[in-house]
């Protein structure tokens, strides 16, 4: 019989960390924590083959599931020594998601599940406090009446305002309990009145409702989101867990928080939490009340007035500081944790390798690393190379003037200007535009996930630093500001109000998620510094990748930029985008509009210097570096005039009439540029165009050599090549021109020719063109869209629909399709090393700077990847993990 239920607590566990696969990580490490001795009340996880089968067999469970749940339901009752629906000595349990990796407020929970009217009464009477009681039932009603039965919330929420204003009070704690029991009259109503039927009080029906809505939650839609966003498959399924409750909100004695065991935004090794009294968990996430700091220190950096749980329960806190330390050894990375405080008794309820910023990440790892706690490489294993993207951008220049509007916490650090939107849906449209918004919500919830994933930062009324808000801003990287409770933020108006001063709906604010403060209009910015932690990690990495790392850079600024990020070289100069310079397109028109040879070379004299200037300031900035330069590429219709202005200008310039220009224009013009007369094929057609490049390339070349005495290192790309006759013919002229620079400054050159794989024809007769070609650029762009009949300008408007159907795993221009593309790529690099064993490989498309596509460069055996100048240290990081893996499964195998 298969096992679909593990139990755990009272001091031992079925699972293990290690388990994850199956158990999920919140049951996996209840299980690791039990093990550990730790006080984990007793509970059992449901298997995420479960949720498998589940989704496998139309909605339905194995036949042997309610057998082994009610075994471990038996097994808790126990050990408890209550049972579920007894109504003198009622059992409660909670009812949680838990998938492999943690998906932070995507899925559903149910706590305090087992109440009804009948047991209600016997909770009142075993704990002496019907206040305690009725708040427990009116949760559960509230939470299950939403996560189960898809009663909206607002309904719920709606009738518990109007019942505290009808009192006159403003928190929840203010109510008595014939308060609650009011409200828990109102919210069964609510639920009668919207589902046409009671809320169930069988508390077997509850369990298996919450059972089947947890596992639902698995596909709702900010799960899925939130998958997409963090490239998480939806085969893995998430676990279920049942567990015993432990109740926060029995009084003064009682507690609920969430801690790290070193600081998320910040990395310090320091106790970082909070916490509040008289509470259940979800009331520290949701930010619906302002928490309490854990630790003093805390208190004191958040400027708080509340009383620090070290203060107000130093034993429980002196106990927590001891499992702080315990998990922290065990685990050997920072852990976030939930506990909840019983009548003054600790229960561990979660740990999980904490989420946080990219300069935490860097400096937990690095000092673990530096304390001998972890090794060099698990340090740089343990970085998400995406999340170096968080480092790469600009802060609050600390001289420019700023006008501060409010204060809240800083609970994500960074610093974010945007248009102020009050909606997620606002927030992905307007962004979706290239606009830059700041998304100002009272507080987020999960649905608002896309939406934060589209700001540029996250504005809060409500909440902490470890309220949704702040965890998932975290974890994506956007600045946040939360808690800035001055704030009056007014949905139906559409404005933020604060000490009379008003912001409307798209006008411009500015957060500083480091610090707390929010500011009226844009403040300037200043360049990061890419040292200490960031520095020390990039050395360990630089020492285990294989592969090197180049930048696609066009212009000075471009390489001065790349060299900054530790770029070894350019892997791509896009000679075109020189020719756009308002100085140079008026000479590239007039090649295009002459009408014989000596004509075109006539205008291409005028852009000669200009292209030897940019390539000697190039050269000079990579200092000996290889630099490889694609010649023209684009069709001509590009260059061409689109405005009346532009066609008089060169009408002026070349004497021909505007019929004349226009007639050229549309003799230029294709069906589909993408396939017609561009790369290799214009020289072909009319060389001269390569001719002036080449020079301009060699003469450039020769002139550093003699300026500086240093080596320089051409490498000359000539896209597009089809045919190893286009190359043949096209290298002897640049070979020619070359000689000719050689001769004529006396300057001997190293330089290589070689060719753009970009088209499939070019991957199948790779060996043929290795005899000439002295390396290959694998193209991804193009060779995606030829692999793939897949134009990357028109795409978008299906690709989400192959995306959500499974059709394709991955945007296929973001991380390459290893099936198709990947699998020319290995083709094309087997066959023309096969032709010429020393022929030097590399990748210059989008795919150069994405981790997943980097592993797979690695495993073809490229030899440098090449990609945007701020994705560089990305790719650093990400080829050392790449080359790691390599070695790990080297030494498995």
């Amino acid at each position: 019989m298969a096992k679909w239920v593990y139990g755990f607590g009272q001091g031992s566990g079925e699972g293990r960390a290690g388990m994850k696969n199956l158990l999920g990580g919140k049951g996996a490490n209840l299980a690791e924590m039990s093990n550990l001795g730790l006080p984990v009340p007793p509970g059992f996880t449901i298997t995420t083959e479960v949720c498998t089968y589940f989704y496998a067999n139309d909605k339905k469970y194995p036949s042997d599931l309610k057998e082994q749940v009610a075994a471990g339901l038996a097994k808790i009752e126990r050990e408890i020594g209550a049972k579920l629906g007894d109504a003198q000595n009622p059992l409660m349990v909670s009812v949680r998601s838990g998938a492999r990796a943690s998906m932070p407020g995507m899925m559903d929970t149910v706590l305090n599940l087992g109440l009804n009217d009948q047991t209600i009464e016997g909770l009142a009477k075993r704990s002496g406090d019907p206040r305690f009681a009725y708040d427990s039932y009116r949760r559960f009603i509230q939470m299950y009446g939403q996560v189960v039965l898809g009663v909206d919330h607002h309904h719920f929420e709606d009738l518990l305002e109007n019942t505290k204003l009808d009192l006159g009070v403003t928190l929840d704690t203010e109510l008595k309990a014939a308060d609650w029991m009011q409200v828990v009259t109102g919210f069964k109503e609510v639920v009668q009145r919207e589902l046409g039927k009671p809320f169930p009080q069988d508390p077997q029906e509850q369990l298996w409702g919450a059972i089947g809505a947890v596992f639902g939650s698995w596909m709702n839609q900010r799960a899925i989101t939130y998958r997409r966003l963090h490239d998480i498959p939806a085969d893995w399924g998430t676990a279920v867990n049942v567990q015993a409750m432990v109740f926060g909100n029995m009084g003064e004695d009682c507690a609920t928080g969430v801690a790290f065991t070193r600081n998320p935004s910040t990395g310090a090794n320091e106790f970082y939490g909070e916490y509040l009294v008289n509470a259940q968990g979800e009331d520290v996430v949701a930010g619906i009340r302002t928490p309490q700091q854990v630790t003093i220190a805390g208190k004191k950096a958040n400027n708080s007035p509340l009383p620090a749980m070290e203060e107000v329960m130093p034993a429980v806190f002196a106990e927590l500081l001891k499992v702080r330390g315990a998990l922290e050894v065990h685990y050997r990375d920072m852990q976030d944790i939930e506990f909840t405080v019983q009548q003054g008794k600790l229960f561990m309820l979660q740990t999980r390798t904490g989420k946080r910023t990219a300069p935490a990440a860097l400096k937990i790892a690095v000092d673990m690393a530096n304390a001998g706690v972890i090794r060099h490489e698990e340090a740089v294993a343990r970085i998400e190379a995406e999340s170096l993207d968080q480092l790469l951008h600009p802060t609050l220049d600390p001289k420019a003037q700023r006008t501060i509007l409010a204060r809240g916490l800083p609970a994500s650090p960074g610093a974010a200007s945007g248009i102020v939107v009050f909606s997620a849906g606002e927030a992905e449209k307007r962004a979706a535009k290239g606009e830059a918004v700041i998304l100002v919500r009272i507080e987020t919830s999960p649905e608002d996930i896309h939406g934060m994933h589209a700001a540029k930062g996250i504005l809060t009324a409500r909440g902490g630093m470890t309220s949704h808000a702040a965890v998932v801003a975290r974890g994506m990287g956007r600045a946040c500001v939360a808690g800035a409770g001055e704030l009056r933020i007014d949905y139906r108006t559409q404005t933020i109000s604060v000490r009379g001063e008003v912001v409307k709906a798209g006008d411009v604010v500015t957060i500083n998620g480091s610090t707390g403060e929010v500011m009226l209009g844009e403040v300037p910015t200043i360049q990061p510094e890419m040292s200490g932690d960031f520095a020390t990690l990039m050395q360990w990495a630089d020492k285990m990748r294989r592969m090197g790392v180049r930048a696609n850079a066009d212009t000075p600024q471009d390489a001065e930029t790349a060299r900054k990020f530790g770029a070894e070289g350019i892997g791509l100069c896009r000679t075109e985008h020189m020719f756009f310079n308002e100085n140079r397109i008026i000479a590239v028109r007039e090649m295009i509009m002459a009408d014989d040879t000596e004509g075109r070379r006539k205008a291409l004299a005028k852009l000669l210097p200009m292209q030897r200037q940019d390539f000697i300031e190039i050269f000079r900035i990579m200092r000996g570096l290889p630099v490889t330069i694609r010649l023209l590429d684009p069709p001509l219709h590009e260059f061409l005039p689109k405005t009346e202005k532009e066609m008089q200008e060169l009408v002026g310039t070349t004497g021909k009439d505007i019929a004349t220009i226009r007639h050229r224009a549309d003799s230029l013009h294709e069906a589909n540029p993408m396939l017609g007369h561009r790369g290799c094929r214009l020289a072909i057609t009319g060389p001269e165009i390569y001719d002036m490049q080449a020079r301009a390339i060699f003469e450039a070349a020769a002139a550093v050599v003699k300026e500086t005495g240093e080596k320089v290192e051409p490498e000359i790309m000539i896209p597009l090549i089809a045919t190893k006759k286009e190359l043949d013919i096209l290298k002897e002229r640049i070979d020619r021109i070359g000689g000719e620079v050689m001769k004529a400054t006396g300057v001997k050159l190293d330089y290589l020719v070689g060719t753009m794989i970009e088209l499939p024809r070019a991957v199948l007769r790779a060996a043929e063109i290795a005899e000439t070609a002295e390396f290959f650029s694998f193209g991804t762009n193009d060779l995606t869209q030829t692999c793939l009949g897949l134009s990357r300008d028109d795409a978008g408007s299906f690709l989400g629909e192959y995306l959500k159907q499974g059709i394709f795993e991955h945007d296929p221009f973001v991380t390459i399709d290893r099936d198709g593309v990947g699998e020319l790529v290995r083709i094309g690099a087997e066959r023309g090393r096969r032709a010429r064993k020393d022929l030097k490989l590399g990748i210059c498309g989008e795919h150069g700077g994405d981790p997943a596509s980097i592993r797979f460069c690695q495993e073809v055996g490229l030899d440098y990847v090449s990609c945007s100048p701020y994705r560089v240290p990305i790719a650093r990081l990400a080829a050392a993990q790449a080359a790691l893996a390599e070695q790990a499964i080297e030494t498995t195998a």
